[in-house]
């Protein structure tokens, strides 16, 4: 019966506000219902502290009221600091699991928290006027009261909604303080003030063209002030347009708006009022006259400051997720290119592989391919794409789908390459281009490949001589004319095949130097007798060990081959 009853007359949004240990706060729709928080992930507000129980506390409807109920946890759930095992939600309870230190949540229906900042902007309104207050006093003691207001709701609303309802609350407010009738918000693309906010004191929307005060005698107001957080306009001076007193205005207020750094309020005063000015906040009246005496006119510069700072927090946030949104695309992409590498590399019988590449950012212009061409047969790629970033990612992820088509269509390796090189040069125009070293290995040890422009390989015997093999052409996709000539060698058993990118030799450490091909020749002579998979894992370990915690340029691509003509299968 009292779920029916729920579901026939479900309560009002609302939501959480999250305050996390870290500081980091968000705002969490209470949906859906039941809705469930504890440390389990399987909870719709996951609890990231171990001394949360798993299933610690849930969140239903009943008779249009949200309930709080505490699911047996150990350290209990407390509202408003008392420690509840049931309890009816009211907007501001304050939610909390047994800790100081850990989380921290706020419940409120949406919208509710507004209505009553706005409330207290009304009480300190009418604060103003009690009755034997001495003006000079009483007003400047009310205004400041409305301030605190203010900037609860600034506040309030920095973390809780989007930039356009910062902007219309900072109008309200204004018209709250000022007992002005309309207010405008304006904000400055290029050279234009563009209107974001239009509203009448009862919150009304109006219209643009309501602004009858021409946007180009604003603008000059906010250009020729001499204060950054003042500015004069002449209702007197008659304008080819109109004159104030033309439009019947009893009063009108401008505010500059100002870009303001966290922490840099004391030295705004100072700040170029070209460089550093956003936009305006416009009042007018035609029946109230608005008083800028006293400590008025302070209160105005102190609330511009304030407004400031919210919009460049908004302007932040937004910026912050865009930039999230690109940084979760940017790892589904990563992952995606990790997958298109090989998943499983032959371990057993003639021929052996061990690789890997590790990108220094989100996504890498590297990538590696192993490829059984036939029973007897098989091809190795390792390229490296000019350039950083997703369009150097996206090459190379074009660049392995087509090595995988043509190695299956044609064993003549120059072939292959040729078509290759035509293939960069149709879809870059020569703006990209990638160094290669391609090659087959035969399973009698014969090996055919082309170097074009990449990092010379080691080829390694099982005694630790070694040798390079060095540059054959010039890089895939620079010139369409490009002659691609393979060079062949012999292989002994035991023999390896070290393959790598310039992000190995080139790896630095926190001072700065390069790993370089000594410490690579070092490491891989000391190492000769080891089968493929402990050689790369030795390379990996001793360019880890030396960069230590350094961040990287290039991404750090590493692929080791082996041939045993003994084993077969």
């Amino acid at each position: 019966m009292t779920e029916a009853h729920a579901v026939t007359h479900p309560p009002q949004p609302a939501s959480l506000i999250v305050m996390e240990p870290t500081g980091h706060r968000v705002r969490i729709e209470l949906e859906p219902l039941p809705f469930r928080i504890g440390r389990h992930a399987e909870n719709h507000l996951v609890i990231r502290d171990s001394r949360a129980s798993r299933n610690h506390a849930r969140i239903l409807a009943e008779h249009g009221h949200y309930i709080l109920e505490d699911e047996g946890s150990r350290h209990g759930t407390f509202v408003n600091g008392r420690r509840i095992t049931r309890h009816k939600l009211e907007t501001a309870d304050r939610i909390e699991f047994g800790f100081p230190d850990s989380y921290q949540i706020t419940f409120a229906y949406d919208g509710a928290e507004i209505t009553r900042l706005m409330e207290q902007l009304s009480g300190a309104e009418s604060g103003s006027a009690t009755a034997g207050s001495s003006p000079g006093v009483s007003g400047v003691g009310a205004s400041l009261g409305k301030l605190r207001a203010v900037l609860e709701v600034a506040r309030t609303l920095q973390s809780a909604f989007s930039m356009q309802d910062v902007l219309v609350s900072v109008v309200d407010a204004a018209l709250a303080i000022t007992g002005t009738e309309r207010g405008f918000l304006l904000l400055r693309a290029n050279d234009e003030l563009e209107i974001r906010v239009a509203r009448a004191r009862n919150g009304v929307p109006l219209a643009q063209s309501d602004l009858r005060v021409p946007r180009r005698v604003i603008r000059r107001a906010l250009e020729q002030r001499r204060d950054l957080l003042s500015m004069n306009f002449d209702s007197d001076r008659a304008t080819t347009e109109h004159s104030v007193a033309d439009l019947e205005l009893r009063s009108v207020i401008c505010v500059p708006l100002v870009r303001i750094k966290a922490g840099m309020e004391e030295v705004t005063s100072t700040m170029s009022t070209a460089d550093h000015t956003v936009g305006v906040l416009y009042m007018d009246s035609r029946s109230v006259q608005a008083d800028l005496a006293g400590g008025n006119r302070e209160l105005l510069q102190t609330l511009a400051i304030e407004a400031s700072t919210v919009l460049e927090n908004a302007r932040l946030l937004v910026e912050e997720r865009a930039k999230q949104k690109i940084e979760e695309e940017l790892n589904v992409a990563r992952t995606i290119q990790q997958n298109l590498l090989p998943r499983s590399l032959p371990d057993s019988g003639w021929f052996r592989a061990c690789g890997s590449s590790v990108a220094s950012h989100q996504v890498g212009g590297d990538y590696f391919d192993v490829i059984r061409v036939d029973e007897e047969s098989w091809a190795v790629i390792v390229a490296d794409v000019s350039g950083k970033g997703v369009s150097s990612a996206l090459l190379a992820s074009l660049l392995q789908g087509a090595m995988i088509t043509v190695s299956r269509a044609a064993k003549r390796l120059e072939t292959r390459v040729q078509r290759l090189n035509r293939y960069m040069i149709e879809r870059t125009q020569g703006e990209k281009y990638a160094t290669v070293l391609c090659g087959v290995i035969e399973m009698n040890g014969a090996i055919e490949y082309i170097n074009a422009g990449h990092c010379s390989p080691i080829l390694l015997s099982a005694d630790g001589r070694f040798e390079y093999l060095d540059t054959t052409a010039m890089p895939v996709g620079l010139m369409e004319d490009t002659e691609f000539l393979a060079e062949k060698k012999l292989l002994r058993p035991g023999d390896k095949l070290v393959i790598y990118s310039d992000g190995v030799t080139e790896a630095a450490n926190p001072a700065g130097e390069f790993f370089g091909k000594k410490r690579l020749r070092e490491v891989v002579t000391a190492h000769a007798a080891a089968g493929c998979a402990a050689l790369h894992d030795a390379i990996l370990e001793s360019v880890t060990a030396f960069i230590a915690s350094a961040a990287q340029a290039d991404d750090i691509t590493l692929l080791v081959v082996e041939y045993n003509s003994e084993v077969t299968g």
